[in-house]
This record gives C-alpha cells, sequence and structure tokens, in this order.
C-alpha cells in the first residue's frame, strides 16, 4: 500500500509541476528586430550618409575643468552624524567614507588611470542613432593561430572597467594557465546609457534593444558567429541576443542565470523542501536554497535601490549626479554587499580585501565624469514594461554555460533549474568563491570557466567539422 501511495504523489507532483510550469500554455511570441532609433528628435526620413556606420577609434581624456570641479565639491561636502558600534548595517559607513574622500582628494591620481583605461583600444560608432562604446582587444597570434570572438557585458552599477584584470587572461591564455587554442578577442561595449556610451534619447531602451544595438555592431564589426558572456544587465542583455539571433551565437556564458520565477518556480521551492530529489536538487543544492526565508529576507534588506530606481530614477538621479561623495557611497556600498553579504559587518565593507581604492574609485570616476549615473538608473523601469517582461519566460536554445558563484545577490540557482531557462546547457560550475561582480573580483575563475565552457561548445562541433571534411 505505500509504494501505491509514493507512486500517487509523485504522479501528482509531476503534473502539478507540468501545468504550473506554463507546459499547456500558448507560449509568448519570440523575440524580433525592431526599427529602433534612440537619437535626439525625430528619426531622419533621408538615407544615411554613407560613412554614417564608420567607426572612430577615440581615447578616454577627460577635461581638467572637470578634475577641479570634482576636487572642489569634494572639499565642501556635507557630513552627518553617525551611529555608535555600527558598520555598513545601515549602508556606508561615515568614517570609512571620510578616509576614502581624503585619500581621493589627495593622493587619488585620475590622468593614472586615464591612461590605464587608454591601454587597451576604445572606439565608438553610431547605431540607431546614438554613439556606442566599445572596447576591442585582439591577441598577438601566431601563423595559423586563430582567435574566437567574444562579446562581455558588464551590468549595473559597473563598466567596462571591471574587465580589464580578465581581458588579458582571455587574449593571452599561455601566460594565465591557458593553452595556444584557448585565444579570445574581446569585445566590450558600454551598456548605452553607461559610462562612455551615449544616452538613449527616448524611453523604452531595455535590455532586448541593448541586445539588438550590440548584435548590430558584432555585425558592423564583421563577426559571423561569436560567443556572448555576461553578469548582471550583462545576463540578461546577452540573453536578448540569442533569443534574438540564435545562429549568430555559438555559445553563451553567463555568472548570473535567470529563471523565470513564476507559478512552476513557487512550486518546485516548497517541493525541494520536503523531498529534494522530487525537485531535482542535490544535497549541496539544498544547503543553498534553504531556508527559503533566508534569500527571501536578504532580497527584502537589498532591494530598495531596485524599487527606487524602477519607479523613480529620475529623482534620485538629481542627488547623486549633483554629489560625488553621495555616488561614491549608492555605487560601492554595493560593490561591498554584492561582493559578500557580510562584508556588512566590517568597518571598511570588505572593499580592499580583493578591489585597491584606485580601483573603487575609478569605478565610480567613469559615472561622475560621464553624467550617467540617472541614464544607467533609468535602464530598471524600462524593464517592467512591454516585451522585457516576457523575455525571461523565453528559453535560450544555443549552447549555454553557468559559473554559479556563492554570494550571487539573486541566490543559488540549481543546475537542474537551469534547464528551464537554457535547455541546451552544457555546462554548469560551482564556483568556491566569489559574489555578483565576478570579473572584477575573480577574474582568474571566471576566466578559466569560460575557456572550459568554451572547449565544450567547440567538441560539440568537432564531428560536424569532420564530417564535412
Amino acid at each position: 500500500m505505500g509504494w501505491k501511495i509514493t507512486t500517487i504523489i509523485v504522479l501528482v507532483a509531476v503534473a502539478t509541476g507540468l501545468f504550473l510550469s506554463g507546459v499547456f500554455k500558448t507560449p509568448p511570441e519570440p523575440l524580433e528586430f525592431q526599427d529602433n532609433y534612440w537619437g535626439r528628435g525625430a528619426k531622419p526620413s533621408s538615407k544615411p550618409p554613407k560613412d554614417h556606420d564608420k567607426i572612430h577609434e577615440i581615447s578616454v581624456n577627460v577635461p581638467n575643468a572637470s578634475l577641479v570641479d570634482l576636487k572642489n565639491r569634494l572639499k565642501n561636502s556635507h557630513w552627518f552624524e553617525a551611529l555608535e558600534n555600527v558598520e555598513f548595517q545601515y549602508g556606508f559607513r561615515l568614517n570609512y567614507m571620510q578616509d576614502l574622500v581624503t585619500y581621493w582628494t589627495d593622493k587619488y591620481d585620475w590622468k593614472k588611470q586615464e591612461a590605464y583605461l587608454n591601454t587597451f583600444p576604445h572606439y565608438k560608432t553610431n547605431i540607431e542613432g546614438i554613439d556606442v562604446h566599445f572596447i576591442r582587444v585582439k591577441p598577438k597570434l601566431k601563423p595559423g593561430q586563430t582567435a574566437k570572438p567574444l562579446m562581455i557585458v558588464h551590468g549595473w552599477p559597473g563598466s567596462v572597467f571591471e574587465f580589464y584584470k580578465m581581458i588579458p587572461m582571455l587574449v593571452d591564455p599561455t601566460s594565465h594557465g591557458g593553452s595556444e587554442d584557448e585565444v579570445f578577442e574581446v569585445i566590450a561595449p558600454s551598456i548605452p546609457g553607461y559610462g562612455f556610451s551615449e544616452v538613449p534619447h527616448k524611453k523604452g531602451f531595455d535590455q532586448i534593444a541593448a541586445g539588438q544595438m550590440f548584435l548590430k555592431l558584432m555585425e558592423r564589426l564583421g563577426f559571423e558567429k561569436f560567443y556572448v558572456q555576461g553578469g548582471d544587465w550583462g545576463a540578461l542583455i546577452t540573453r536578448s541576443m540569442a533569443l534574438l539571433k540564435p545562429s549568430v551565437i555559438k555559445g553563451l556564458h553567463t555568472n548570473m542565470p535567470t529563471v523565470k520565477f513564476s507559478a512552476a518556480y513557487g512550486f518546485y521551492l516548497m517541493l525541494g523542501s520536503v523531498a529534494p530529489s522530487l525537485a531535482g536538487l542535490t544535497e549541496e543544492d539544498y544547503d543553498k536554497v534553504y531556508p527559503a526565508s533566508r534569500q527571501l529576507f536578504f532580497t527584502l534588506q537589498e532591494s530598495g535601490y531596485y524599487h527606487l530606481q524602477a519607479s523613480k530614477p529620475d529623482t534620485v538621479g538629481f542627488a547623486l549626479n549633483d554629489s560625488p561623495v553621495g555616488l561614491a557611497a549608492y555605487i560601492l556600498e554595493k560593490f561591498s554587499t554584492w561582493t559578500n553579504p557580510a562584508n556588512r559587518d566590517l568597518s571598511d565593507g570588505g572593499l580592499e580585501k580583493y578591489y585597491t581604492k584606485d580601483e573603487l574609485l575609478t569605478s565610480v570616476m567613469i559615472y561622475w565624469l560621464t553624467g550617467t549615473i540617472t541614464s544607467s538608473m533609468r535602464f530598471y523601469k524600462e524593464t517592467f514594461a512591454g516585451r522585457a517582461l516576457e523575455a525571461p519566460t523565453l528559453q535560450v536554445t544555443v549552447p549555454s554555460g553557468v559559473a554559479a558563484f556563492p554570494y550571487e545577490i539573486i541566490g543559488h540557482v540549481p543546475e537542474s533549474w537551469c534547464y528551464w531557462g537554457y535547455p541546451n546547457l552544457v555546462h554548469y560550475t560551482t564556483m568556491p568563491t566569489g559574489g555578483h561582480f565576478a570579473a572584477f573580483e575573480q577574474p582568474g575563475l571566471l576566466a578559466e570557466d569560460i575557456r572550459v565552457f568554451v572547449r565544450k561548445v567547440e567538441a560539440l562541433d568537432a564531428p560536424e567539422k569532420v564530417a564535412d571534411q
């Protein structure tokens, strides 16, 4: 009798899971290219000039007047009285910020950092009415050697700068533990409205629009097929690229897998708490997912920024765009908590465990000097409209890989659950350490995982190549 009851329970669970998963629902329409224009004013009715798709090499060069203005603002900062016996639990700690501002004013050398930024080639090209900035780093190839094209996309509050430690590992693998067959040519664009890319001048610029724009960029650069990698918004943008034009994406690697938080997710979350194996969970998965209240409580504590930016980004933008100290506190508090939640109990927020003061301040300076903090936050509001809401329900069909870092802010996504959004998952790594800013914090681990993933994808193509010979 016991086996009959168990069988019935399993069948009911499977049937309920299938029903809640949406298998019996009409799937949303696939993503398609749109006739977008993000420039100022109306879209030009005449044909664009012959050189409209020209690529211009540029360099980062900030006028001294901007640096003088910054120093004056730092010297005139208004401070508040801090609570006693508080580290980063209430946000950025006052004493540490005062020390950081002293360093920023007296020792930080932007021109030195500017020269470092210019060690990689920078370019701009006009796509859909606005100038898109990107870095393109080509490897030094031996005769007969080829490089695999890879686009890497940042998120918020990041920039292309967070890839500077990882890029050399990808373009020069033999100097960083890789082999000669694992050479990449890296393209790292700035999301429009972030850093050195122009701000979209129309409403509606979301991850799908960015994905379309970056597909056009890669086509303009002459790449027929390529790999993509991303975390945070970069994860959703590269996902959109794979949904819009899967034929050109050889493989998608992400350090923030996105799974639709649907009724099915809730069902499997409840099922896994009492019958982990039925929910596809390993013992390690179980320990990371449960108690589910732990992740829920963390999300409630740490998602205030998301609600603010998804509702009234321009309001908070006035404050952040006017105060360099306010901007630094807002951005760097995320680098603290999102690297490891335990950093909230440290006097320096754990910021200097993996980042230097120069690296932290350069990350802030890119937003300050370009005045793009407000436009970057608008990306959150655009996510709650139109097709951007439906995109997470679509499945990515290209070969996919996941690097699961233990302190990722969205929580642990088990390998078995990743198949819901990435049915062609060919690679999954449980990382020993690391948080949300993987490329910035753990460049070696992420670079190696990208190499392993690409090796697996290339091996999948090998039988086809042999058959064609």
